[in-house]
């Protein structure tokens, strides 16, 4: 007697040696010998034989014809041998019946098991839909090997193009192309962004970088269209004085400018202005969203990607040649320097003139500034009194400058765009601590702590920046910030380039106007609102600085420097010479801090923005 039985979810067939009540001891075609419970015995047959029944049911099974099948067995639940019975006729051999089980367990679409030998056809729309998925899945499979053969031979697909961004960013994991991608990779012995990067899907590593962060952090795009017309206070006074900016030459959102007046009494008028973006956007508008949404401008070479859309920046920008909307905050200040008073105003101001760095910078600098013999510009007197003003308040600070301090470096970046569309970086040093740099930076911490005093004082809510025990936070309770040595610090001096700005320059028009002010203190939103600026602002960061990284490499590349000169900041971390570049040099030999090496470039991986290099000399 053999039987044909179930077991770990797949067929076999065996001899009996020994029968019991529950189970039977079988042996196979091999000689071995095993326990087989009754209730997974499906069929008992004398002939053919063990080395000859799998073989004869396997090629029967094979001429089956699987509609045919489905059709026979109707809608009820039947066993195997009913079926074979309508299938080969009455009576049907043991290899017959084994046939139709090994047909019916291949094809789960077709049947569902209902038990043991039992099934159950398919009803016609379960078996229509499973069959048009399985032939979905047959086309997917050649069209991923079709995509494959490309990527294998270096061609990046045509069906990419279109969704290429999210293939390198955010890819959608489950679909056909990703899969296909992926495999292709494995393949490679490579990752997916590498393959693509290989076939060509990223020319431009800047705009990879760009792609990506723009994906991630502005998903509705980078141009904020907002259709809000703005409408200003028109009972605004218009101030007696005549104001100037100092900015950078690519700067559009000119923020602040200064104003100095000759009193009658012999002392100085300082008028600080702020740009006053909060005069025309109301709470709850568009705009008023849009700023609690973006949270600030984005920073990175050749580009940015500004906070308020440019009809707003036009609407508020300092602008030389009219009178602009403003919260200025004038100051009397004696011959020596000394604050005497202060009192804050919204107003209109008139902007004479928009000074930049470029110009400025080569008449009023280290060896110039405060010369009476110097040459002489439009502007010199106010540029010197306020920088002399400025060294003073540093000094009251406790942060006048050390003549023996290191020299420090800032520096500038500009992405030119020849006519053949290369682009062409230049990365120019300023000196930390110019006199135009001290002039204005001592202007903005006069005027963001003392609207921070001015806002504790007449208890309305605002937002802080505190420095204590090292670290640098926002909060909404009033404290010091040690590292500029003031006693309260609010930003309040860029509100068209940060949301932070923003919300205190609204604060401050409600306390100057006397008005209930939007933010109460203890208000969830003004919570919400430091928590997500917080966020904002330090990936903002990253991304500046990863594309000051991609250019300082594409400048290394572009003026071929081929060996290069740096100074080791510790262990194997160097600072390279002219640029504000940071980079491990694996086996670098133990110096000291400050050491000079000069490195060989070797290999660039943009990707990983990581320079291979080794050291040349010491």
């Amino acid at each position: 007697m053999h039987v044909f039985y179930e077991e770990d979810g797949g067929f076999k067939v065996a001899t009996v040696k020994e029968s019991q009540p529950a189970s039977l001891m079988v042996e196979d075609v091999r000689g071995k010998r095993s326990k087989v419970k009754n209730s997974n015995v499906l069929l008992k047959f004398e002939r053919p034989g063990l080395d000859e029944i799998l073989s004869q049911a396997e090629a029967l099974a094979t001429e089956i014809d699987l509609d045919l099948l489905w059709e026979t067995c109707g809608e009820h639940e039947f066993g195997f041998e009913e079926l074979a019975a309508e299938y080969f006729g009455a009576n049907p051999n043991a290899a017959s019946q084994i046939a139709v089980v090994l047909r019916l367990s291949a094809a789960p679409m077709y049947f569902y098991k209902k038990g043991k030998g039992r099934y159950k056809a398919a009803p016609e729309e379960n078996l229509k839909a499973a069959l048009a998925g399985l032939e979905r899945k047959q086309r997917e499979a050649e069209q991923m090997a079709v995509w494959q053969a490309e990527l294998t031979a270096g061609k990046l697909p045509e069906a990419f193009a279109p969704i290429l961004n999210r293939l390198l960013h955010r890819p959608d994991k489950n679909s056909i192309e990703y899969k296909a991608l992926a495999q292709a990779a494995d393949a490679a012995h490579t990752n997916p962004t590498r393959l693509l990067q290989s076939v060509g899907a990223i020319p431009d590593v800047a705009d990879y970088f760009l792609q990506g962060f723009l994906l991630e952090t502005f998903p509705k795009g980078r141009d904020a269209v907002v259709e809000q017309t703005i409408t200003l206070p028109d009972n605004l006074p218009v101030a007696k004085v005549q104001a100037f900016s100092i900015d950078d030459v690519t700067t559009t959102e000119i923020d602040d400018a200064l104003s100095l007046v000759k009193l009658p009494n012999g002392n100085w008028q300082v008028g600080i202005h702020i740009a006053a973006p909060a005069l025309g956007i109301e709470p709850g508008t568009e705009l008023d969203k849009l700023v609690f949404d973006r949270l600030s401008t984005v920073y990175f070479p050749g580009d940015k990607i500004t906070m308020l859309p440019d009809s707003a920046v036009q609407a508020f920008t300092l602008l030389e040649g009219a009178a602009r909307p403003a919260v200025s905050m004038y100051l009397e200040v004696s011959p020596g320097f000394d604050i005497l008073n202060h009192r804050n105003v919204v107003e209109l101001v008139p902007i004479a003139a928009n000074l930049r760095h470029d110009q400025i910078e080569a008449l009023f600098n280290e060896l110039t500034a405060g010369k009476e013999d110097g040459p002489d510009f439009p502007w010199k007197s106010e540029l010197t009194t306020l920088w002399r003003f400025a060294g003073n308040l540093e000094g009251r600070r406790g942060r006048a400058d050390d003549p023996n301090a290191p020299v420090r470096i800032d520096y500038s970046f500009y992405v030119d765009t020849l006519e053949n569309g290369e682009k062409r970086v230049r990365i120019l040093p300023r000196k930390r601590g110019s006199p135009m740099d001290k002039l204005v930076a001592e202007m903005m911490i006069l005027v963001n702590s003392q609207w921070g005093k001015d806002l504790k004082d007449a208890e309305v809510a605002g937002i802080y920046r505190v420095q204590n025990n090292g670290r640098v936070r926002m909060t909404t309770q009033p404290g010091p910030h040690i590292g500029l040595g003031v006693e309260f610090y609010a930003w309040s001096s860029s509100p068209l380039r940060r949301a932070v700005d923003f919300v205190n320059q609204q604060q401050i028009i409600a306390m100057v106007s006397g008005v209930k002010p939007r933010f109460q203190k203890n208000d969830a939103e003004l919570f919400g609102a430091i928590g997500a600026f917080d966020t904002a602002y330090a990936a903002y960061a990253d991304f500046q600085d990863k594309m000051e990284r991609y250019w300082c490499l594409r400048y290394m590349e572009q003026e071929n420097m081929r060996e290069f000169s740096g100074s080791v900041i510790k262990e194997n971390l160097v600072r390279v010479d002219g640029m504000p570049l940071v980079m491990r040099v694996p086996g670098l030999p133990e110096l000291p801090a400050g050491s000079t090496v000069v490195l060989q470039r070797l290999k660039t991986d943009w990707l990983e923005l990581n320079l291979d290099c080794r050291l040349a000399t010491m």
